[in-house]
């Protein structure tokens, strides 16, 4: 505990010189996080072109980096909506597989998101649109609305849509694999 205070204590007498050092950093620390997200995509890189190999399936992969997280995605193998599946169950294991590979060589739990075929590129299009036109409905009538069971993906695709309609609210509800959003009129 007293190393903590002194460590505090430290901090506080510090000069204004080493603050601006401090301050400097900040975009370095930025770097740095950014070298990890561009490290993890490499690292599922490798991972999904060996399982695309072991399946003999042809596929494009993509990385980049988005809000925040590494972002791979797969295009061009006519195979491709195999590794998709019904609602995306497959890619949503796939997904979750490439992360603990990410996380197995990094010691780091990786957030990564996998995209194949574009299916998740349309699937927030699709979701966007059902948020806002469900909004408008709950606007117009005054009564909530729920929709059916959705993945956090879907959810919070659905979130960021009705959040941008002033007048109407949205929360999830239940649990997993039964959590829905509702969408509420404001008082």
């Amino acid at each position: 505990m007293s190393e903590t205070l002194q460590a505090t204590d430290d901090v506080e007498a510090s000069s204004p010189a080493e603050a601006e050092a401090d301050a400097s950093s900040e975009p370095q620390s930025q770097s740095k996080t950014e070298d990890l997200l561009v490290q993890e995509g490499d690292i599922a890189g490798d991972y999904l072109e060996r399982l695309l190999d072991l399946l003999d399936y042809d596929g494009d992969i993509d990385l980049d980096v988005e809000g925040g997280r590494a972002v791979v995605s797969i295009d061009g193998g006519e195979d491709l909506a195999k590794l998709v599946g019904p609602r995306g169950n497959v890619l949503e294991s796939l997904q979750e597989l490439t992360r603990l590979a990410v996380q197995q060589e990094t010691g780091v739990r990786s957030r990564l998101m996998l995209d194949i075929a574009q299916w998740r590129a349309g699937r927030r299009a699709e979701l966007a649109e059902l948020g806002r036109s469900t909004a408008e409905k709950v606007l117009a009538s005054g009564e909530r609305a729920r929709l059916h069971p959705m993945t956090p993906f879907e959810r919070k695709v659905v979130h960021d849509s009705v959040a941008s309609i002033a007048g109407v609210h949205s929360e999830s509800e239940g649990e997993e694999p039964q959590r829905r959003v509702i969408i509420f009129p404001k008082p």
